[in-house]
């Protein structure tokens, strides 16, 4: 019980982030205007945009079964990949991207050790990408980031970019990595965890480099989205500070504490939009807006998804048609 109340207490943080942070901006009516203003046709298009970054997904999932020579046909990875997003966006952490695991093993008879190694290397690709863009997004607004806040970020993304070469390279927290793995996915099998490390390091080569044009699409995809937002609700930001800020962000919404962001996002852009001639209400309203088309538009696409193909949880496997 007590673990159960502290995972309720986690995914509550960023729900009251959100709420703190409009208590303390003051006017709500002056948020609930640059709302009602939005030209939702616009927004409507940069929704629709969210297909495309998707896709962009799909294919480098694909590429990364191809290193471990598998086949994924494009109209089952779209049935696997919509619920685990609308899962993984309704949780802390977005974990719902295990749920491709399950999908795998269906449909490709994979083991869940290189199913989990797959799925792991596709959110490494994500953040190395990703920690490009904000490396060039706290320098750009470093007269915002500043002192303490400042070093701290910088310290971020120092550990985020470390912090995966542990499961990448070979040494002596392998161990470590092998025990913690047994515990976690309560592996039965002592190989386990060494099929997990040997098929996530056997992604390295140059096949993998076809991942960052298509990670780098599917971001560019969504800051193209913001910039668009932020037109149809009358916010004259050029598409370099809105790239900056949202990788910024998404850099944030990968914490978990809460659902997809919420709260950590807003808290941000209230802080960087008055840098930028704007107020923080506009910023927290920019926020909200970019939840609605790319995270909202996700989670029902996703629960159409899981109608339609529910996750497979039986015993038999297949190959996908």
């Amino acid at each position: 019980m007590r673990a159960r109340v502290i995972r309720i207490g986690i995914r509550l943080i960023g729900p009251l982030l959100l709420l703190v942070v409009l208590l303390r901006i003051g006017e709500p009516e002056r948020l609930l205007e640059v709302l009602s203003r939005a030209n939702w046709p616009i927004l409507l298009g940069a929704a629709l945009l969210n297909g495309a970054n998707i896709h962009l997904k799909v294919v480098r999932w694909q590429v990364l079964l191809g290193t471990r020579g598998h086949a994924y046909p494009t109209k089952a990875a779209w049935r696997a990949i919509l619920p685990s997003m609308y899962i993984g966006m309704l949780t802390p952490g977005r974990v719902g991207d295990v749920l491709r695991v399950q999908y795998m093993r269906h449909d490709l008879e994979m083991s869940y050790a290189e199913g989990l190694a797959i799925v792991v290397m596709d959110r490494f690709c994500d953040l190395y990408v990703l920690l490009g863009f904000v490396v060039c997004g706290v320098a750009h607004f470093a007269k915002v980031l500043t002192g303490q806040l400042g070093f701290l970020t910088w310290i971020a993304v120092g550990g985020t970019a470390l912090a995966p070469l542990v499961f990448l390279i070979r040494g002596p927290m392998d161990r470590l990595l092998e025990a913690v793995y047994r515990r976690v996915a309560k592996q039965r099998s002592p190989d386990g965890a060494r099929v997990f490390l040997t098929a996530l390091r056997a992604q390295l080569g140059r096949r993998l480099l076809l991942t960052v044009p298509l990670t780098a699409g599917a971001f560019l995809i969504q800051y193209l989205q913001g910039w668009l937002a932020a037109g149809a609700m009358g916010m004259e930001i050029s598409f370099l500070d809105v790239t900056f800020m949202l990788a910024i962000t998404s850099l944030l919404s990968l914490l978990p504490i809460s659902m997809s962001g919420v709260g950590v996002r807003e808290a941000f852009l209230a802080l960087v939009f008055p840098a930028l001639a704007l107020t923080a209400q506009q910023g927290v309203a920019f926020g909200l807006v970019m939840f609605v088309v790319v995270y909202v538009a996700t989670m029902c696409a996703g629960f159409v998804a899981w109608q339609i193909a529910p996750p497979p949880f039986g015993r038999d496997s297949h190959a996908p048609g």
